[in-house]
């Protein structure tokens, strides 16, 4: 079996880049994972140090070993991404916040995992948690949420024209008890021609039952807002994003962020008194170069977002919910 320190960071050159350009201080690696896009910065700046975080033991365990070269530049800790601003408080406490990084979606370790239920690929329970200790499990979503909710819910993550019908064949073939039997059941919901082509019919509502399990659309707007407040001056947010759902969040918080939350109407004047706090930079989402997508197939749908944190004082977005969730209440 490949090791997992075959685990390819995606994009890493333009992450490394964008981050070895902050300011001196602490890059807070928000989706751990693996370690390969802190190690890659680690190597790349001796400016800065690395404090990653991610709920996922196996994660955590990869990732100290991977770097474990770099000694008391990399502090590795066992959080949630929307708990940054308390392990900053922890670990960091008054150092400038030079970066925050996010690469959200799943390694592909964590992919080639069957036990961790995660892919369609392989026979394995259905689970999806990256925290095994959590209680709500891909088992449960499927076999107890009512249709009407599955139906919105894979709506929401990019399976709108087939989600009523996914949902109810899900529904009918209950219990489910493994990923290949949900996989199957998904295919056989499909009308034919959908299921030959745009890869497998399954891709998304895997991917929503995950973001359900985890609750990373509940999670994601909140940590994305602590993130911008807590960088310094200069300091750069990154973020990769996977699914257009979780790029329409990152997109309507740095456009909001970057007319500090203005709230009047577009093209005219500002009088509300906003001040830019960040600056966009790069115009649009940066793709995965052709090399790469060829070398690490995986990458295809990943879309780069940067900002750079200005002087402006931090302003509060009016009912901080840009981007917000839509997730199950």
């Amino acid at each position: 079996m490949t090791s997992r320190r075959h685990h390819l960071p995606v994009m890493a050159a333009e992450v490394t880049a964008l981050l070895a350009a902050a300011p001196q201080g602490v890059v807070i690696d928000a989706t751990l994972g693996g370690g390969g896009h802190s190690a890659a910065l680690l190597e790349a700046s001796n400016r800065h140090r690395v404090v990653g975080i991610d709920r996922d033991p196996s994660a955590l365990q990869e990732a100290g070993s991977r770097l474990a070269p770099f000694g008391a530049r990399a502090r590795i800790v066992k959080a949630r991404f929307d708990e940054l601003a308390a392990v900053i408080s922890a670990e960091a406490p008054g150092e400038p916040v030079a970066g925050v990084l996010f690469d959200l979606g799943v390694s592909s370790w964590q992919l080639d995992e069957a036990d961790r239920g995660f892919s369609y690929r392989f026979e394995g329970p259905l689970d999806m948690r990256m925290d095994p200790d959590e209680p709500l499990s891909a088992f449960e979503v499927v076999n107890s949420w009512p249709a009407e909710e599955l139906a919105a819910l894979f709506a929401r993550n990019g399976e709108s024209r087939f989600a009523r019908r996914i949902a109810r064949g899900i529904e009918a073939a209950r219990p489910i008890e493994t990923t290949t039997a949900l996989a199957e059941t998904v295919r056989a919901a499909l009308p034919g021609p959908a299921r030959r082509g745009g890869g497998h019919p399954a891709k998304r509502v895997f991917q929503a039952i995950r973001i359900a399990v985890n609750e990373e659309d509940r999670q994601l707007p909140a940590a994305l807002h602590d993130a911008l407040r807590v960088l310094s001056p200069g300091g750069r947010l990154v973020v990769i994003a996977y699914h257009s759902g979780e790029d329409r969040a990152v997109k309507s918080i740095l456009a909001g962020a970057a007319t500090g939350w203005c709230t009047c109407p577009p093209g005219l004047p500002c009088v509300c008194g906003a001040e830019p706090l960040v600056s966009l930079l790069n115009r649009g989402a940066r793709l995965p170069s052709a090399g790469e997508v060829a070398a690490n197939p995986r990458a295809a749908s990943a879309r780069l977002r940067a900002a750079e944190r200005l002087q402006a004082a931090w302003r509060e977005p009016s009912g901080r919910n840009e981007g917000g969730s839509h997730g199950r209440s």
